[in-house]
């Protein structure tokens, strides 16, 4: 992509060339201007007609996922500087995840501070707006600092330090919009990098063909070029559907489950279907049709992301394989670009394409049939150390469906970061599960350490997340490093078989070390002595006296 960016020229003031530096990740239109000493952040969207000079007063940052809109004018003077985030001196300072909105003008010496909205035609000049603030329409905030969390209203002209001690607090409502705009807009950035990308819009257009296609229905020179591969079980649309997904370059799976784990969604992989010729493809499914008689049989694409197209159920236990419909014969029914989505698996259930595994998909029906609440939290690489978890769009519904609706949009609007879903207990007002589903190279966390999720009640009443391995996992090992990272402390209880149904846990020892690797190895070793026995992990709040965390991370 070709961006309008140039070096700042020479002036009296300065005459060092510098150049803008723009992360790999962001998007700069092509006509918007972007001049000097300017360091744009990782998720950032420039849009078009907008102007960023850094000639005279400099340099400009702008942090991470913030969006800077249509129009906007981001300029300084010479004379004056503001003190940035990293206590260095800046002409202009845009925090992370803000949103400047059309036609603003932000003047330097100026600092606007992390989750801040300044909305349409309004002015920030000589004036430092604190974290989380929402400034309205065509105000004008000059020679003031804003404290943190205030709330401006249209049309305010605030240019007394006065005057911006008196201003409200931004309500809830406020700053949930602030947060939904930066969601909206890492949904056009993500697109309009798409835009510029010839094998993402490919497939896209891949998607249009193939929904064309199968709106016309299938023409009876198809149904005979599907006929060249004999099946005595396969209908022709299944075939079809095969050819289809071997000439557009996908992988075919293949998976049973029988009517009691149907309700579940506890499905089982059938011998894996090697890149090859459309006969050796029907004759593995006819084989896996054969050998799970009496129970349900799906097939499904897999795109290069490892995701999955056209997952279409194609035998049931009364041994009837079902019609493919037309609109399910698409792969836009069931896999979006960037993001997969998820779909009914013709059971009332959510089935996974890849954006949420069906261990997460588990979790959140388990979860929600207990009678917790669901929440998501995202926080960054460099705060992931620190455990300085940010919560997404709170998740008030439900419904499964609207759940993991949720959980996509947080995964999406969060792109590049952790995101981990959360257990709540509302009336105990603690948490019963944290797992992380996204990692910041994008991919969904394994599964390898979390199996599955159990709504067996323990001592406490608290559903649990397991981990199989004898050795901790990455989830739990992150846990850990959560806990500590917090302040709290880590502990450990074990119980044998017998007192798993009657919640008699009994403590492993008081941990002593503090460090991650001390901790590690201590719950390592309890993994170890009582083989064949429940472990859990305990995160303790000793300040308030109670339990943040109970999970399993060993069974028998």
């Amino acid at each position: 992509m070709v961006v309008r960016s140039t070096a700042a020229p020479p002036t009296p003031w300065s005459r060092n060339l510098a150049k803008p530096k723009i992360h790999e990740s962001a998007f700069v239109h092509p006509v918007a201007n972007i001049i000097g000493d300017v360091r744009i952040g990782a998720n950032v969207i420039v849009a078009p007609g907008t102007s960023i000079r850094a000639d005279e007063g400099t340099p400009f940052v702008i942090g991470e996922n913030t969006n800077i809109q249509d129009g906007v004018v981001i300029h300084g003077l010479d004379q004056g500087r503001v003190i940035g985030d990293d206590q260095n001196q800046y002409s202009v300072w845009i925090g992370k995840n803000a949103s400047i909105t059309h036609m603003a003008l932000i003047h330097g010496p100026a600092y606007v501070g992390d989750d801040s909205f300044i909305g349409f035609r309004s002015t920030v000049f000589n004036a430092r707006i604190g974290a989380g603030c929402v400034v309205m329409m065509h105000a004008l905030i000059q020679d003031v600092e804003i404290p943190p969390g205030k709330y401006v209203p249209s049309g305010a002209v605030i240019t007394s330090q006065q005057q911006a001690d008196r201003l409200p607090n931004a309500e809830v409502a406020d700053q949930q919009f602030a947060h939904h705009v930066v969601g909206i807009n890492q949904s056009l950035r993500t697109g309009y990098l798409c835009a510029a990308d010839s094998k993402c819009i490919a497939l896209i257009q891949d998607e249009i063909a193939a929904k064309s296609y199968t709106n016309t229905g299938i023409t009876v020179l198809e149904l005979e070029r599907s006929s060249e591969v004999s099946s005595n079980s396969l209908g022709a649309e299944i075939i079809e559907q095969v050819r289809y997904l071997l000439d557009q370059g996908y992988k075919i799976g293949t998976e049973h489950v029988d009517e009691r784990r149907f309700r579940t969604g506890c499905w089982q992989s059938c011998q894996p279907i090697q890149p090859g010729s459309m006969g050796e493809a029907i004759a593995t499914l006819e084989s896996c049709l054969r050998d799970h008689s009496g129970e349900y049989v799906r097939l499904f694409g897999i795109d290069s992301g490892r995701r999955r197209v056209l997952e279409t159920i194609i035998q049931r236990p009364d041994g009837i394989v079902s019609a493919i419909k037309s609109s399910s014969f698409s792969p836009a029914t069931s896999y979006s670009n960037g993001n997969s989505s998820y779909k009914s698996n013709g059971n009332g259930h959510v089935a996974s394409s890849g954006a949420l595994s069906s261990e997460t998909i588990n979790q959140v029906r388990n979860l929600l049939s207990s009678g917790y609440k669901i929440g998501t939290e995202h926080v960054d690489e460099r705060r992931f150390r620190t455990g300085s978890w940010n919560s997404c769009q709170p998740i008030e519904s439900t419904s499964a469906k609207d759940v993991i609706s949720a959980l996509e949009e947080c995964i999406q609007n969060h792109q590049g970061e952790y995101v981990r879903l959360i257990g709540i207990d509302a009336k105990a007002k603690r948490r019963v599960l944290e797992s992380i589903i996204q990692r910041p190279n994008g991919q969904v966390a394994p599964s390898s350490t979390q199996k599955s999720f159990s709504t067996t009640t323990t001592g406490g009443g608290t559903s649990t997340a397991t981990a199989t391995s004898t050795r901790l996992g990455s989830e739990v090992v992150d846990q850990v490093r959560q806990l500590l990272a917090g302040g709290y402390k880590v502990s450990a209880e074990h119980v044998d078989q017998r007192r798993f149904r009657t919640g008699s846990w009994a403590s492993c020892g008081q941990i002593e070390a503090r460090s991650d690797r001390g901790v590690i190895d201590a719950l390592e070793g309890y993994l170890a002595e009582y083989t064949g026995e429940y472990v859990r992990l305990i995160g303790i709040d000793t300040a308030a006296k109670r339990r943040v965390l109970e999970t399993i991370i060993q069974r028998p």
